[in-house]
């Protein structure tokens, strides 16, 4: 299992960046997610998230998800090569030097401003993937929020989304709403970074029935490394300081990523994974790390640099290498391969 790559299905490096925490293509900082780090860890494919909430940035939703989305195309461009984008299934394969290949997408649909058509534009762009919403907007209830469903306008999206194959992401999405984007949506979607409630009462969290729902539709769960989303003890210790947390719009505001938290063993992540291969097969499971978007890691992880230490702890655990090499990368690549169009020229907004 030496030569096996990963597919990370979200990560907030660019958040980062932008409080100057980290330099993306030196590694220079705090960063989780760098340059040289996805090299060293082997890292193929990484979905670049572009958080935007209307309530930090009122009425000027659309331009800051600009800033946010050209500091990546600048990464892009001035990578010599190694960091490429990801705009139709071809673009998944790494090239013959290696080199990673990013996914453009938006954690919450703020920057459309309440209107689905606006979606089409971020398409052009190279949007690949869209989470209707972080906190309740006019698309959609969250976890953080009031449970409520899909609007009428959230619906329309959905339907947007497929005909752009801009892929539909669940994470953030309250139950009702996830309930609704089964119903509605005509091919597979995903939770790029929740883990499952049976083990950890988070509720971003997926109970067993709808893990259930996203692979009887072909989704997969990314799992996410944070400790209050893989240990119900920890989860305990620190809710009341993530409550004041979400309250505040999120820590990325301060320039930190929510409360400190204790420490987790990594098997946590192991047991995820497992119970997800119980419930919802081999093909449901990948990961979705949400690095630079959490305030620690679980124990013995720094960086994305050190992905290929989970190859062991899976090995270890008795997960075939079919297995392995499935929840690394197969299966986020099956997915995106099914979903990303066969071409779509980029354009400028």
């Amino acid at each position: 299992m030496d030569s096996i790559r990963f597919f990370d299905a979200h990560c907030d490096a660019v958040m980062k960046a932008l409080t100057g925490e980290a330099e993306f293509l030196s590694g220079e900082g705090t960063g989780h997610v760098t340059l040289p780090s996805l090299l060293e860890g082997q890292i193929a494919v990484q979905v670049f998230a572009c958080f935007v909430l209307s309530e930090r940035y009122p009425g000027r939703e659309k331009d800051q998800a600009m800033v946010v989305l050209d500091t990546i195309l600048d990464w892009i461009a001035n990578s010599d090569g190694m960091l490429s984008l990801v705009e139709t299934a071809n673009d998944l394969a790494p090239g013959p030097e290696g080199g990673v290949a990013a996914i453009l997408a938006l954690e919450g649909g703020d920057p459309l401003q309440g209107c689905a058509d606006n979606l089409r534009r971020f398409s052009q762009l190279g949007v690949r993937l869209i989470i209707p919403a972080w906190k309740d907007n006019p698309f959609s209830g969250t976890a953080f929020g009031t449970n409520s469903p899909l609007t009428p306008e959230g619906k329309k999206l959905i339907a947007v989304a497929e005909e752009e194959n801009v892929a539909i992401d669940v994470s953030h999405l309250s139950d009702r709403a996830f309930d609704d984007v089964a119903r509605l949506a005509k091919r597979p979607f995903l939770a790029s970074h929740s883990n499952c409630r049976a083990l950890c009462p988070h509720p971003r969290n997926l109970d067993d029935d709808r893990l259930r729902s996203l692979a009887e539709r072909g989704g997969v769960l990314g799992i996410n490394l944070s400790p209050m989303f893989l240990d119900p003890n920890v989860y305990e210790q620190v809710r009341p300081l993530y409550v004041a947390f979400l309250s505040g719009g999120g820590a990325r505001q301060q320039g930190t990523a929510g409360p400190k938290v204790p420490p987790c063993d990594p098997a946590w992540i192991v047991r995820h994974l497992q119970h997800a291969i119980d419930v919802g097969g081999e093909d449901c499971v990948g990961l979705g790390g949400d690095l630079d978007g959490i305030p620690q890691l679980p124990t013995g992880f720094s960086t994305v640099a050190d992905y290929p230490s989970l190859i062991p702890l899976l090995d270890r655990a008795g997960l075939p290498d079919r297995q392995i090499e499935k929840i690394c990368y197969g299966n986020f690549v099956r997915l995106f391969e099914e979903l990303l169009p066969g071409s779509s020229p980029t354009q400028s907004l």
